[in-house]
C-alpha cells in the first residue's frame, strides 16, 4: 500500500475530501517523525510503539575485498507491534 493508497482509503472511510485526508496523513507522519527526532517515543495503544535506538559503533567487513572497516554509530527508527496488531495479522 503506498501513501496515495492509504489517502484514499482514509477519504473513503472517514467520509473526508482526499484533500483533508493528504493532510491528515501527512500531519500524523510529520508528527511521528518530529517526536522521533526529538527523542521521544510514539505509543498507540493497540497498534504499536515507534521510537529511536542506538547502534554502537562496530567492525564490519566489506564483502567484496574482506577487509574489516569501522561503521560508525547511529540512531534508526524502529517498529514494535502491539498485541492487538500481532494478534489481527495472525488470524
Amino acid at each position: 500500500m503506498t501513501k496515495a493508497d492509504l489517502i484514499t482509503l482514509v477519504s473513503e472511510r472517514a467520509d473526508f475530501t482526499k484533500k483533508d485526508s493528504e493532510k491528515a496523513v501527512s500531519s500524523v507522519i510529520d508528527i511521528i517523525t518530529e517526536a522521533l527526532i526529538n527523542g521521544d517515543k510514539v505509543s498507540l495503544v493497540g497498534f504499536g510503539t515507534f521510537e529511536v535506538k542506538e547502534r554502537a559503533e562496530r567492525i564490519g567487513h566489506n564483502p567484496q575485498t574482506g577487509e574489516s572497516m569501522k561503521i560508525a554509530a547511529s540512531k534508526a527508527p524502529v517498529f514494535k507491534a502491539g498485541t492487538a496488531l500481532k494478534n489481527a495479522v495472525n488470524k
